[in-house]
């Protein structure tokens, strides 16, 4: 261990990483001040504020509120084809591997206790209001007006938490998410209604304030409608006890609530390309538009962050500070996972506006048109996407800020480019908390002043981003959040606990990087791959050590699967530049362990199930893993198939669903389940072949792949 550690410091201080100039990298310097004096943390937390305000469901009146303001803003900023793109969404139309949800609003949704008082139920204590804090009532909740005892069921996700209880025509009390508890407690035993104190997204801080109540959700396709409520675990305490002790707790709750079809709205503008040539190539700025109120870190942050960035890059191009890009920049606010599902499967409608006025400023005509944007052709142009879900958290957060590499499956440079900014704020941040002074602090004047300390970490899920990188589209994206964040979907989420420090360097990485790649050319390849070679270094060095969690016999099938990663990432290049193959070539012919990769000597020869290949079918379109639709469990249970093992396998760095995403992702009809697996066990970690051919196959069985012969 020692040994690699000197090793790697030789390395990485040859390639000039421990002491990296402190001069802007990729950009030219008067680009990057130009970037950093504009960008403005206040104008993105004010818009943050005028979001957060908003309850942001999928289809709801408070979605289209939000898309509205970010609209009106997008024009204000000069942003060209801003619209409002919709997607019918009833339950039954299918996006890809999403099956769209019907919207859902909400008007009413109260919960009282009730007393005796003179023969009569009267209301004593109201345990939660829709109006004052609307995440207290479950998403997908239905209309209702019930009187009902309570009953506590623990978890309530097992039939044995029900034994000896009677929940007939009663509230059931549960530790479990609504959704995970509806079809055994209103579907199997009669309940009228689900109370949760739920607690999703564990952290180190978890139930240190138990004052905080979390977002909490009923399953949308299930038969067995009903409503929930969600309370604090302090509140949830209190009712336990008291039901322990045997008294009697009725509940009367109100709710005026619903589905219904409606459309799935995402909002997105342009600055467009000068070049020719480029120009129908664009680089696209996602986030994710709904959530509950406030929903300020998650994900109001990242909407007004590409905001920002689309503000300032928009008025330096029109007074000439910096050059139009040669390619299209493209701004996405949509419904998280389904709405990007929506967009890049279908055909967004929307209706423009616009109105011609004489020089008096009399309205001289009135018109309407229809556009079309084609989601098959939209995905196609899209070079590389920036994604921002969580960008703001202050210090009350806990939450350190990432630039999230890409998947193997997806070789690319582009996340490199994000660190070379990243790193650039991290020094520069560092050098003005430690010293008062630097040339690019990147501070908000009402914002924080401590150091930036964005971390570069490998690929990991839960965002839009899946959906891009996903081999439906093979579109790599930068990935840019916040983890932890103690305040993560509780109405503790607040605009107080934004920094808008922390909102100009995320806007500041993302516009650079943007930026950078749409004006990325074969002149500049010289200078990217000088750039973030060290990284590649860094990041080889780094795997000897997880290479010591691998069994030997397949330490070498791993080494050679990370170093086709590595060449093809450099190779990935050309797509941006295709004259730069010298400079390419040169990098390729430097990187360790390339001359192992795929050498047959080394290689342990497939055999059995281990030389089947598989290859994805063209349709459908997006990972198995969606939002509030299981592709693959609704459709492996109508084929008869039970859950694959490889679902529910815990890796050294990955779980099931990871694995999964990846095995899907690497099957092209090239690769064998032995080259699968052998990938897949270099990114998260040794799984067992049959794991994987048992998961290919079941693909098979759905119509998701098809074997190769």
């Amino acid at each position: 261990m020692r040994r690699w550690v000197c090793t790697t410091v030789a390395i990485l201080a040859a390639s000039g990483m421990t002491a990296r100039a402190q001069k802007p990298p990729l950009l030219p310097e008067k680009d990057v001040a130009a970037l950093a004096n504009e960008l403005s943390g206040e104008t993105a937390k004010r818009n943050l504020e005028g979001l957060a305000r908003l309850h942001r469901q999928r289809g709801s009146q408070g979605f289209h509120a939000a898309a509205e303001l970010v609209a009106e803003r997008a024009r204000a900023y000069g942003l060209s084809d801003v619209a409002i793109l919709q997607f019918p969404a009833d339950g039954k139309i299918f996006y890809g591997t999403q099956r769209s949800r019907p919207a859902w609003d909400a008007e009413r949704g109260e919960l009282w206790e009730l007393r005796e008082h003179e023969g009569m139920r009267v209301p004593e204590h109201l345990l939660g209001s829709y109006e004052a804090e609307p995440v207290v009532l479950a998403e997908d909740s239905e209309s209702a007006d019930v009187t009902a005892a309570l009953v506590d069921v623990g978890n309530g996700t097992s039939e044995s938490d029900y034994s000896g209880k009677d929940v007939k025509g009663k509230i059931v009390l549960a530790a479990a998410q609504p959704g995970a508890v509806q079809d055994l407690a209103v579907g199997k035993f009669g309940a009228v209604g689900i109370l949760s104190y739920a607690q999703n997204q564990k952290t180190a801080w978890w139930g240190e304030d138990e004052n905080l109540i979390r977002w909490g959700h009923l399953e949308t396709f299930s038969p067995n409608k009903t409503f929930g409520f969600m309370v604090s675990l302090k509140m949830a305490r209190g009712l336990r006890e008291r039901l322990a002790k045997g008294e009697s707790i009725t509940l009367h709750a109100v709710v005026k609530a619903g589905q219904h079809p409606g459309y799935y709205e995402v909002v997105t503008a342009t600055i467009p390309g000068a070049d020719p040539k480029l120009k129908d190539e664009e680089i696209a700025f996602s986030c994710h538009l709904d959530h509950q109120r406030p929903g300020a870190n998650d994900n109001a942050s990242g909407c007004v962050t590409i905001l920002e960035a689309a503000r300032t890059l928009q008025k330096l191009i029109a007074n000439g500070a910096i050059a139009r890009p040669a390619r299209t920049i493209r701004f996405i606010w949509p419904p998280e996972i389904e709405g990007t599902l929506a967009l890049l499967n279908g055909n967004g409608r929307s209706s423009i506006t616009s109105a011609t006025k004489s020089d008096d400023g009399t309205l001289q005509s009135f018109h309407e048109k229809l556009i079309v944007v084609p989601g098959v052709e939209l995905a196609r142009r899209i070079k590389a996407a920036i994604h921002m879900d969580m960008v703001g958290g202050g210090l009350e957060t806990k939450a350190v800020f990432h630039v999230t590499r890409g998947p193997m499956s997806l070789p690319s440079f582009v996340h490199d480019v994000a660190w070379a900014f990243a790193e650039f704020a991290n020094e520069q941040s560092y050098k003005f908390a430690a010293t008062g002074k630097a040339e690019y602090p990147l501070v908000a004047p009402e914002g924080g002043k401590e150091p930036l300390r964005a971390e570069y970490l490998p690929y990991s899920m839960g965002s839009d981003h899946d959906v891009y990188q996903d081999s439906s589209f093979g579109i790599p994206s930068i990935y840019m959040n916040d983890w932890p964040d103690r305040y993560i979907h509780t109405n503790f989420d607040s605009a107080a606990n934004i920094d808008p420090t922390k909102l100009k360097r995320a806007a500041f990485i993302g516009a650079a990087s943007g930026y950078y790649l749409a004006i990325l050319n074969d002149e500049r390849v010289e200078q990217l791959t000088a750039t973030i070679w060290p990284y590649r270094i860094h990041r080889v060095a780094g795997s000897e050590e997880r290479d010591l969690q691998v069994p030997k016999e397949q330490r070498f099938a791993a080494d050679s699967a990370r170093a086709e990663y590595d060449l093809s990432a450099i190779e990935a290049i050309s797509g941006f530049a295709p004259s730069g193959a010298p400079e390419r070539e040169k990098r390729r012919s430097m990187i360790p362990l390339a001359k192992y990769a795929n050498d047959p000597a080394q290689t342990a020869k497939a055999s059995g199930d281990g030389v089947l290949k598989f290859a994805r079918k063209r349709e459908p379109k997006g990972p198995l893993a969606v939002f509030g639709y299981d592709y693959f469990g609704d459709h492996a249970k109508a084929a008869g198939i039970g859950t694959p093992k490889l679902l529910s396998y815990e890796g050294f760095w990955g779980a099931g669903e990871e694995y999964a995403y990846e095995v899907l992702n690497f099957a092209n009809g090239k690769r064998n389940a032995q080259e699968i697996r052998d990938a897949v066990s270099a990114e998260y970690g040794p799984v067992p072949l049959e794991f994987v051919v048992e998961y290919l196959k079941a693909l098979e069985k759905i119509g998701i792949v098809e074997q190769v012969k």
